[in-house]
Order: C-alpha cells, then structure tokens, then sequence
C-alpha cells in the first residue's frame, strides 16, 4: 500500500516542479500567442498550440488549465510587457510634456496595433460563451498603465506641477484622449490600417494640451545653475 501511494504522489510531484519552469512557461505563451494571433481565440485548438510551441499537451496541462487559461495568461503577459515599457517613458528628470508625449505614443501605439485590436475583437467575440474571459481581460491589475501613470502624477503634484485630487481619474483621462478618435474606428473596423505615427503624433500633442490646461499649475523654470 505505501509503495501505491508512493507512485501516485510521484507525478504529482513532477507536475508542480515542471510547472515552476519559466522557460518552459514562456514557451508556451509563444506558440499560443502565434496560434491565438494566427486563427482567432474560438478557431484555435490546444492541439495547435502544442505544435506551435513544440511541447506535448500534458505539459501545456502542467502550466494551464485549459485554452482559456492559456489566453487569460497570455493577454496580461502582453499587459505586463506594455506596462513596463510605458513606465520606463516615466522615468527620468524629463520636463512633464515631454514625459507625456513619450508615454502617449508608446500607449497609442501599442492600443491601435494590429495585435492588440485582435486580441482585444478575440475577446469580445467570445463575451457570449464565456463572460469570465471577457471580465478578465478588462480587470484591472495591481500594476497597469493607469497604475504607473498615477504615481507619476502623484510625484507632479508633490512637486507642484499638477494640481489634482485624484490622480487615478486624471491617469484614466489622459490615456483615454491619447487614444480619442483612433481606438473606437480601429476596434470596429472602420479604420482597417494602423495610424501613421503623424496622426497619433497630433492626438497626443492635444491630449497634452487638454491635460495640462485641466490640470497643469505652469511652474516657473528654474535659473541656470539652480
């Protein structure tokens, strides 16, 4: 009887220690991203993905409960990567207009790229069937764009260069004009090609505007030398 027990714990043993690989983990996210971006969220199958991430299907199940897992991860994957790129745009002793042109562009690019409008219609497309997917994919969090914009913000107000009370709101509407008249055609199909970088360019320079005559205390500039 121990010698039983001893062999039905054994790969369940195994499974958790393969499923700390994150290699193996990435891997997976790979290929599901190619067969997601490729086929669409309902067309693809998990034997797909297995092929195109070159692992068997047990092992996606060591990682994954089942595709929608898989897309769940795979879509804050890409939340994660835009994420830190925008915050890197918000490092940095860089007057505030710059700042925020720099975050605008890597955000409205990134929301009106072809990947992220099929990710974005996948999920939709698939509200129907499973709401929960849907209700993933537009939770917030912990650390998202509006996230590190906030404590930007937070930081401008502590030094007296935005004057606002809620951060988390004023985040919400500077990303949502960096995007105004782009996202809405993209999404439905009114607007079949990416902006060229000129036109978000003249979005983002208004949005600029707009948030700072909201919110901007217009600080005098320091002395040389100070």
């Amino acid at each position: 009887m121990h010698t039983t027990v001893e062999k039905l714990a054994a790969p369940h043993a195994g499974r958790r220690a393969a499923g700390e690989d994150p290699a193996k983990r990435e891997q997976i996210l790979d290929g599901a991203k190619r067969v997601f971006m490729e086929q669409g969220f309902e067309a693809a199958s998990m034997n797909d993905i297995t092929r195109a991430a070159g692992v068997s299907k047990g092992t996606i199940y060591v990682y994954f409960e089942n595709k929608e897992d898989l897309f769940g991860y795979m879509i804050e994957r890409e939340r994660s990567r835009i994420t830190e790129t925008v915050r890197h745009a918000l490092d940095g002793n860089k007057e505030i207009t710059e700042t925020l042109a720099d975050f605008g562009m890597l955000f409205a690019t990134h929301m009106t790229s072809d990947q992220t409008i099929r990710a974005m219609r996948m999920v939709i497309a698939a509200n129907h069937r499973l709401p929960m997917l849907c209700s993933r994919f537009f939770s917030a969090t912990p650390i998202n764009p509006v996230s590190v914009l906030q404590e930007y913000l937070d930081r401008q107000v502590a030094a007296g260069i935005v004057a606002c009370e809620d951060t988390v709101q004023a985040a919400k509407q500077f990303i949502e004009l960096t995007t105004v008249g782009l996202f809405k055609p993209r999404i439905f199909g009114s607007m079949e090609e990416v902006p060229p970088r000129g036109a978000i360019e003249r979005n983002v320079t208004s949005a600029i505007r707009v948030f700072l005559a909201a919110y901007g205390t217009k600080p005098s500039r320091p002395a040389a030398g100070e």
